[in-house]
Formats: C-alpha cells, sequence, structure tokens
C-alpha cells in the first residue's frame, strides 16, 4: 500500500487524484508553479513543493523537478493525471530507475501506442478494426497521390506523431493532395519535430466513439463500455456522454470484447481508452490513450465505479476489484468542458474570479479548481472545469444539464456556459443526431463573429 502520492499535475484533475487518494487514506503532495502558489490542488494535498516558474517547460514538464519532488517529501508513487507528462513515456523510465511506482501503463506501451503507425499496426495485429489507409509513413508526394487513388478520396492525411488536430488535412480530390500533403508535414515538423505522415480514409459522417479499457498488467481486462465524443471544435472534444446514443448493445458487447481482449493480450495496465470513427455499424481505430481521459466521470457515473482509485489498486499490485459480468449500465452520463473563452472566438480569458457558485443537487457533480477571488492564470489549458450529471435516460440527463447549468455561476471571466445553453434548444443535440462534424457547422452559422 502506497503512504504518499505525488500528483504531476495541476487543476481539476489533480484535484481529482488528491480526492481520491484522501478517501483510501493515502496522503498526497502536490507540486506547482510559482503562478500555482494559490491554486486550489495546492491548498488540498497533505503537501506542496514549488517545482519551477509559470512555463510548464519549467515547471510541469520538468522531469528532475519532479522526481526531486518526490525523494524531499518520500512520495512513493507519482500519478500523472492527462496532458504534461502522462504519456511521456521516457519519464516513465526515469520514473521506474528511481526505484518510484509510475500509475499508469508502462513506458513500452506508451511508447507503441504514442506513435500513430506503430499503435495502428499493433491493433490490427490484435483483431481490432482500422480505417483502410497506408501500411506506414507515406515519404513522397507520388506516393501519397497513388495511394490516394487506391484507397479512394476523400482521404485525410496526419502526422504519426500527432495529436490535437495539428499535422492533419483532408484531400476532397486528387488536386488538392498535393497543398493537404505539404501543409500537413510542415505543420507535423514545427509542432513535433518529425515531418512523417499517413494517408487514412476520411470517412464522410462518422461519430468519435471511444472505449474504456482497464488491465491489471497480467493479462486480464475489462472494458466499461463507450462515451460518445463526436461533438468536437477544432478536432477538441465539447461535449461527451455515455452510452453512445446510436451504439446498440450488440455493438458495445462486440467492440468492447474486442477491445478487452487486445489490451489483455499485451498485459495492459490501469486505465486506457481506445479510440475509434464509427459510421454505418462499423468501427475503425484511431489511436489509444494510454491515460485517463478528461471525460471520464461520465463512465463513473453510469459504472459506480472509482477509476482513479482503481489505477492506485493496480499500481499496487493489487487485483481489479470488479470482473467484466460486475459492470452494467446504470443511465446515461453527460459532460460538457466549461474553458475560460470567449465567444465566438474562442480566444482564451484568463483572469480573476470575483464569483463561483458550483451547482448541485441529484445527479450533479462539478470537477473544478475555481473558488472565489482565484485568478486563473494565462500559461496554461483553459478548461476550468467539467459539469457532469446522470439520469435515469438521456431525456433525464439533457433535463438535469441544463437546470445545473442555470445554477452555475462563474463571473469576471467570459466562459464557454452560453454555448451550451443554446446547444441544448437545438432538435439534433436533443435528439443525438449529430456526427464529429457536426458542431463546426453549427458554429459558422449561429456563432458568426
Amino acid at each position: 500500500m502506497f503512504d504518499k502520492i505525488l500528483v504531476a499535475n495541476r487543476g481539476e484533475i489533480a484535484l481529482r487524484v488528491i480526492r481520491a487518494a484522501r478517501e483510501m487514506g493515502i496522503q498526497t503532495v502536490a507540486v506547482h508553479s510559482t503562478a500555482d502558489a494559490d491554486a486550489m490542488h495546492v491548498r488540498m494535498a497533505d503537501e506542496s513543493v514549488c517545482i519551477g516558474p509559470p512555463p510548464s517547460t519549467e515547471s510541469y514538464l520538468s522531469i528532475p523537478a519532479i522526481i526531486a519532488a518526490c525523494e524531499v517529501t518520500g512520495a512513493q508513487a507519482i500519478h500523472p493525471g492527462y496532458g504534461f507528462l502522462s504519456e511521456n513515456a521516457n519519464f516513465v523510465q526515469i520514473v521506474e530507475d528511481h526505484d518510484l511506482t509510475f500509475i499508469g501503463p508502462t513506458a513500452e506501451h506508451i511508447r507503441v501506442m504514442g506513435d500513430k503507425i506503430t499503435a495502428k499496426d499493433t491493433m490490427k495485429a490484435l483483431g481490432v478494426p482500422c480505417v483502410p489507409g497506408s501500411d506506414g509513413g507515406v515519404p513522397t508526394l507520388d506516393e501519397a497521390r497513388r495511394l490516394g487513388e487506391e484507397i479512394g478520396y476523400p482521404v485525410i492525411i496526419k502526422a504519426t506523431a500527432g495529436g490535437g488536430g495539428r499535422g492533419m488535412k483532408v484531400a476532397e480530390t486528387a488536386a488538392d493532395m498535393e497543398k493537404a500533403f505539404m501543409t500537413a508535414r510542415s505543420e507535423s515538423k514545427a509542432a513535433f519535430g518529425n515531418d512523417e505522415v499517413y494517408i487514412e480514409k476520411y470517412l464522410q459522417k462518422p461519430r468519435h466513439i471511444e472505449i474504456q479499457v482497464f488491465g491489471d498488467g497480467k493479462g486480464r481486462a475489462v472494458h466499461l463500455g463507450e462515451r460518445d465524443c463526436s461533438l468536437q471544435r477544432r478536432h477538441q472534444k465539447v461535449l461527451e456522454e455515455a452510452p453512445g446514443p446510436c451504439i446498440t448493445e450488440e455493438e458495445r458487447a462486440r467492440i468492447g470484447k474486442t477491445c478487452a481482449d487486445a489490451v489483455a493480450a499485451i498485459n495492459y495496465t490501469g486505465a486506457g481508452t481506445i479510440e475509434f470513427l464509427y459510421e454505418d455499424g462499423e468501427f475503425y481505430f484511431i489511436e489509444m490513450n494510454t491515460r485517463l481521459q478528461v471525460e471520464h466521470p461520465v463512465t463513473e457515473a453510469i459504472f459506480g465505479v472509482d477509476l482513479v482509485q482503481e489505477q492506485i489498486r493496480v499500481a499496487e499490485g493489487h487485483p481489479m476489484s470488479f470482473m467484466q459480468e460486475d459492470l452494467v449500465i446504470n443511465g446515461h452520463a453527460i459532460e460538457v468542458r466549461i474553458n475560460a473563452e470567449k465567444l465566438p472566438d474562442f480566444a482564451p480569458r484568463p483572469g480573476r474570479i470575483t464569483q463561483f457558485h458550483a451547482p448541485g443537487g441529484l445527479g450533479v457533480r462539478i470537477d473544478s479548481a475555481l473558488y472565489d477571488g482565484y485568478t486563473i492564470p494565462p500559461y496554461y489549458d483553459s478548461l476550468i472545469g467539467k459539469l457532469i450529471v446522470h439520469g435515469r435516460d438521456r431525456n433525464a440527463a439533457l433535463t438535469r444539464l441544463n437546470r445545473a447549468l442555470g445554477e452555475l455561476i462563474v463571473d469576471g471571466v467570459d466562459t464557454t456556459v452560453p454555448l451550451f445553453h443554446a446547444l441544448l434548444q437545438e432538435p439534433d443535440i436533443q435528439s443525438g443526431n449529430y456526427n464529429i462534424h457536426w458542431l463546426e457547422k453549427w458554429l459558422a452559422t449561429n456563432l458568426q463573429g
């Protein structure tokens, strides 16, 4: 059993880990930059260590500073949260080299799944369905053109080391290929230091469906159903719900078992998410995230489990506390990501919170590090909270979300709350009839600057 865990993150996810650890009787260490000295995760942890100045490269991404914080506090394990160092295989190796425990998968699993081509090849070999596309990196424009004709337009060119929509371009026709290919390569080089790209079939109206998996590292794994994350802006998720409104029980059981079997076969440890594009009843693998997801609370709500505590338990060497037959869906859950941004251009708006009131009541959860008087720093992600609701069915969850949004007060900065008020009035959102392109089209029509 761990006595003390260091949380290598900030904001709401750091609080989430601290709360889970406290319920398990485990002490926590918060690390923070000088900009976060008054942050809520620092206040709530048992101990805190300043690890550098505001830029994340000099604080939250500083591996030596985080390892040193473990040494001076006696922390035995590190929980990375999401983002920052959570999917850095080199960091995991260094943690292990210092006789510390990384609460998450192995460095090798992170490394394999961090490269999209290797991940796709691995998943193919494990029987997971994939999008038709190149077998590896595409080095030349001539090869890209050949593949475009072979796969059939439209196609999408993606950075092998990509993420967050960077290094990703669509060629609708053969005439678009040269510009899309060269732009994707240059963006990939600038963002990731690697200009290798690959090509896949571009699906017309897919949904983004992800399967939550969990493994014990010893050949046993389960799936916890799916989340629909199709409402996206610039490839960034805005709203997530579980279960997916378009997925049948048969489809869930089939793709869930495929994913659980795949991660069991590689002895995967802890929480992971296998992401798919879904169209016309078919699933196509796109990537695996080897960490806890921002949207994990909707899965926790419908299954009644604590995924963070389960991560800690498995990292300690204990078996999982549930088996597949224990995991029965109860109701429907929806999460909206609330950012400190000004509409319609979604420009970040850091600043001082003059008043904050969290909604409450049955089936309402808010994960946020805000408090009255807190100043949102300008150095980090603009996510300031996640509002999660749970109801007996989807209609009840939507009604509850509308009520909770009406209770939420965040004064002093602009937020994306008005976006969700507007979306909840849309018939397509009410019926669940949307895909990954829906929100971009809606924004272009309804939120003109």
